[in-house]
């Protein structure tokens, strides 16, 4: 299974590999449950919470400044795949058309499915995090999250939301899907972060 599907990390990108991580030649795809069937033109992106409500449409994301992003990506089920291509839109960039209050420290990602991950604000709106609505030039497919996930590259991989439909806003940490199934509330791959508080 090793050498057909995942391979030990080469001397060039050791130091890109958190510890624990084997290198997959494909893309995996991991998903608890149903992938769910998204009509573009009924898509919405709903923000609530400590934010003043607002919905989105497709036609507003895409409105957004697209970007070209290069980056590993790293699954708590220990493999990692490195220089994954996406086209998406800056959460920064996003975050600029929204009212956040300023008691919020936390977000909650909500997904067409019901799939929810939170994480706190520092750590969603970095500058490297995206939504992204391409995967290696082509529209992002369903079974990798399309029409949009968001992309938290800094973070083991179940916190980039397939299927994300919108962001609630919180006062305090609450625990999302896997968090509350026995993942670790934050996830960073460099500290084996896989399970627990």
């Amino acid at each position: 299974m090793l050498g057909k599907f995942f391979q030990k990390p080469s001397t060039p990108n050791s130091d890109r590999v958190p510890p624990g991580q084997f290198l997959a030649t494909g893309f995996p795809v991991l998903t608890y449950g149903d992938t769910p069937q998204i009509n573009l033109e009924q898509w919405q992106f709903k923000v609530w919470g400590l934010a003043t409500p607002q919905t989105f449409t497709w036609s507003d994301f895409m409105a957004l400044p697209h970007h070209q992003f290069t980056k590993d990506f790293h699954c708590v089920t220990r493999w990692s795949k490195l220089d994954v291509q996406w086209t998406g839109i800056k959460i920064t960039d996003f975050m600029k058309l929204i009212e956040v209050d300023s008691k919020a420290t936390h977000v909650m990602q909500h997904c067409y499915g019901g799939y929810t991950t939170n994480l706190p604000l520092e750590d969603f709106i970095k500058e490297d995090n995206f939504f992204a609505f391409e995967l290696s030039g082509n529209p992002l497919d369903l079974e990798h999250g399309g029409p949009m996930r968001s992309v938290i590259p800094h973070l083991y991989a179940w916190k980039s939301a397939k299927w994300i439909n919108g962001l609630e806003f919180l006062p305090k940490d609450q625990p999302g899907f896997w968090e509350r199934n026995g993942y670790h509330r934050r996830g960073d791959p460099w500290q084996e972060e896989r399970y627990g508080s």
